[in-house]
C-alpha cells in the first residue's frame, strides 16, 4: 500500500515567516522542514557553526601544527567513496598549502576491505610516515591503530561514522558523533569533519605567526570539494551542511572550482553555470564512486587534485568510462536480484538479505538501494569475498537504524558477523559464507523486532496543492535556488489534473498540456 500525505505545517512558524515577507508557498515548504526564522535562510559563511565545541579539535590543530613545524611526514589514509576521495583531496591541497609534507594512500577495497586495518597499516608503513591521518574512516579501527602503535606510527582519526563500544587508542580523534562531543551538527560528512580540522589548524598556525611572511590559505576556495562529498555521501542537509553545500555550488557556478570537478561536469554534458545538488549527487558522485567500486579510488583523487585542465579532462574521461561500465554491471545484477525475489514473497520478509556468487563487490551497495526502493524494506546484498568470506552492503528505510540493527544481530549471534559499521541508512559488513542462511534469518527476525507493520508501508509526503497564481517562473526560480537533499527534500506538490493534450518529443519525452480538475488555467 502506498500512502500519500501532506507534510504538517507548524502554524506559528508559518506566521513568523509570512510576517517577514517570505513568499507564502516558500514559507509553507520551509516550515514543514523545520525552518523557523528568516535568518535561517541565510546561507553565507557567517552562519557556519563555530568549531569551538567539537571535541578534540583544538588538540588536533596543535598536533598537526607541531608536525608541520617539525617537518614530520604525514600520510592520509582515505576511504574509497566520494566522501573519502573529497576529504583526501581537501586534506592534501590544504595541508600542502600550509607547509605540510603530506601524501596519501587509498587501499584497494577488494584486497584490504574497509577502514584502517592492520594490513593497510603495514602497507602504509612502507612509506615511512610519522603520522597516519584517516579521513572518513578509522573510528572502528581498534586493531589497525594498535598495529600502527607497534610500528611507531602515530594515528590521527577524522571520521563521522558512529563509534563502536571501544574507541581506537589514537593520538587524537575528531568525530562529531563520539561521546562527549557537543558540536551541534551530528551530520557532517567525512569531508566536512576534515574542513573543520583544517579551520582549526589554520587558526593554530596563525596564532604561531606562520603566515606573517606569506598569505594564509583561503579554505573557502575548496568548498566545492566539501559540497560534493557532503551531497554524494547522502548525509542529512541540516542548516550547517546547507551552508557548506550552497557555498560550494556558488563557486562551481562561478567557474571557481577545481579543474577536475569542471572536467567531470563537461564529460557528463552538464553546464557548470547551472550546477546544483542534482549534479553533485547524481552526476559527479557516481563517476567518482565508479573508481572505488571497479578500480582504484586514487584515480578519482588524482582527478580532484589535478592542477591543469588537460590532466583533469583525461582523468575525468577515464572515470566516465568506468561509470558506464558500472551501470552495465548494475543492470545485469539487478536482473539477477529480481530473479531471487521471484523465489519468495517479499511480504514474508521484513529484512531482506540476498547473495549471488556472480555479483560484483563494488556494486552491491547500489543494488541494495535499488531493491530497497522496490520493496520498501531494509536490504543487504552480499558478494563473494576471499577465502570463504561474503561482503555485504545494506540500505535501510527511515524507520530502521541499520547499523543498530546489525549491532543487535551481532550481540544475539556473537560468531556470525566478522565486522560491521555504518550509519542509520547504510551499513557494510562481512560474514563467513557458511553463515549466510543463518544471517538472513537473524536479520529478518531482528528487523521484525524493531519495526511495526505500518513502517513497511510506502509513504510519500507532499507540500499540498498550488493555486493558479502560484504557477509562475518567479516561484519556480525561488524554489530552485535553494539547497535540497537528504533530510531537506525538494518540494513536491499534489493535485488532480486532466490531460488535455499529449505528444512525444525527441522520441523519448512526453509533452503534456494539463488542466486542473474542476477548472483552472492550462499548464
Amino acid at each position: 500500500m502506498h500512502e500519500v500525505v501532506n507534510r504538517p505545517i507548524p502554524v506559528e512558524d508559518l506566521k513568523r515567516l509570512l510576517a517577514d515577507h517570505v513568499h507564502p508557498v516558500v514559507a509553507r515548504v520551509l516550515v514543514a522542514r523545520g525552518v523557523k526564522t528568516k535568518e535561517a535562510l541565510d546561507r553565507t559563511l557567517n552562519h557556519l557553526l563555530a568549531p569551538d565545541s567539537m571535541r578534540n579539535l583544538t588538540s588536533m590543530g596543535r598536533v598537526l601544527a607541531d608536525a608541520i613545524e617539525r617537518r614530520k611526514r604525514l600520510l592520509i589514509v582515505a576511504d574509497y567513496d566520494s566522501d573519502g576521495a573529497t576529504a583526501c583531496a581537501l586534506g592534501l591541497l590544504a595541508l600542502r598549502a600550509m607547509g605540510a609534507e603530506v601524501d596519501y594512500i587509498v587501499p584497494n577495497r577488494f584486497e584490504y576491505g574497509y577502514g584502517l586495518t592492520p594490513e593497510i597499516v603495514r602497507l602504509a608503513a612502507e612509506r615511512k610516515p610519522d603520522y597516519l591521518i584517516t579521513v572518513d574512516n578509522g573510528i572502528a579501527s581498534v586493531e589497525g591503530v594498535r598495529e600502527a602503535t607497534r610500528l611507531g606510527i602515530e594515528v590521527l582519526i577524522t571520521d563521522h561514522h558512529l563509534p563502536g563500544a571501544e574507541l581506537p587508542a589514537a593520538a587524537c580523534i575528531v568525530n562529531p558523533n563520539q561521546a562527549g562531543c557537543e558540536f551541534p551538527s551530528k551530520h557532517l560528512a567525512g569531508v566536512g569533519v576534515m574542513f573543520y580540522v583544517l579551520l582549526q589548524l589554520r587558526s593554530e598556525l596563525r596564532s604561531r605567526g606562520r603566515f606573517s611572511a606569506a598569505p594564509e590559505p583561503n579554505l573557502a576556495n575548496w568548498l566545492d570539494l566539501v559540497a560534493l562529498g557532503t551531497v554524494a555521501d547522502v548525509v542529512r542537509l541540516d542548516d550547517n551542511n546547507r551552508v557548506l553545500v550552497q557555498q560550494g555550488i556558488t563557486r562551481i557556478r562561478a567557474s571557481r572550482s577545481r579543474p577536475g570537478i569542471l572536467a567531470l561536469l563537461r564529460v557528463a554534458g552538464r553546464d557548470p553555470i547551472q550546477a546544483g545538488v542534482y549534479d553533485l549527487g547524481f552526476v559527479l558522485g557516481p563517476r567518482l564512486n565508479a573508481a572505488g567500486r571497479l578500480s582504484d579510488m586514487s584515480l578519482g583523487i588524482e582527478c580532484l587534485i589535478a592542477q591543469d585542465t588537460a590532466t583533469a579532462e583525461r582523468l575525468a574521461r577515464e572515470l566516465d568510462a568506468l561509470n558506464r561500465e558500472r551501470r552495465s554491471i548494475e543492470a545485469h545484477m539487478q536482473d539477477s536480484a529480481l530473479e531471487h525475489l521471484d523465489r519468495f514473497e517479499s511480504a514474508d520478509r521484513w529484512g531482506v538479505a540476498l547473495f549471488d556468487a556472480s555479483w560484483h563487490q563494488g556494486v552491491i551497495g547500489i543494488l541494495a538501494s535499488r531493491i530497497r526502493e522496490r520493496l520498501h524494506r531494509p536490504v543487504i546484498a552480499f558478494a563473494a569475498g576471499v577465502e570463504g568470506e561474503l561482503k555485504g552492503s545494506g540500505r535501510s528505510i527511515p524507520a530502521l537504524h541499520l547499523r543498530d540493527a546489525l549491532d543487535l544481530v551481532s550481540k544475539r549471534h556473537p560468531d556470525m558477523i566478522r565486522r560491521f559499521g555504518g550509519h542509520a541508512a547504510a551499513a557494510g559488513l562481512s560474514i563467513d559464507a557458511q553463515h549466510f542462511e543463518g544471517f538472513a534469518r537473524a536479520f529478518d527476525h531482528t528487523v521484525r523486532s524493531l519495526l511495526h507493520p505500518s513502517d513497511l508501508k510506502q509513504r510519500t509526503e507532499t507540500d499540498g496543492s498550488l493555486g493558479d497564481e502560484d504557477f509562475s517562473f518567479d516561484l519556480a526560480e525561488a524554489l530552485a535556488d535553494m539547497v535540497w537533499g537528504q533530510g531537506f527534500p525538494a518540494p513536491t506538490f499534489r493535485d488532480e489534473f486532466r490531460v488535455e493534450q499529449q505528444r512525444v518529443v525527441g522520441g523519448k519525452h512526453a509533452r503534456l498540456r494539463l488542466r486542473r480538475a474542476g477548472g483552472g488555467k492550462f499548464l
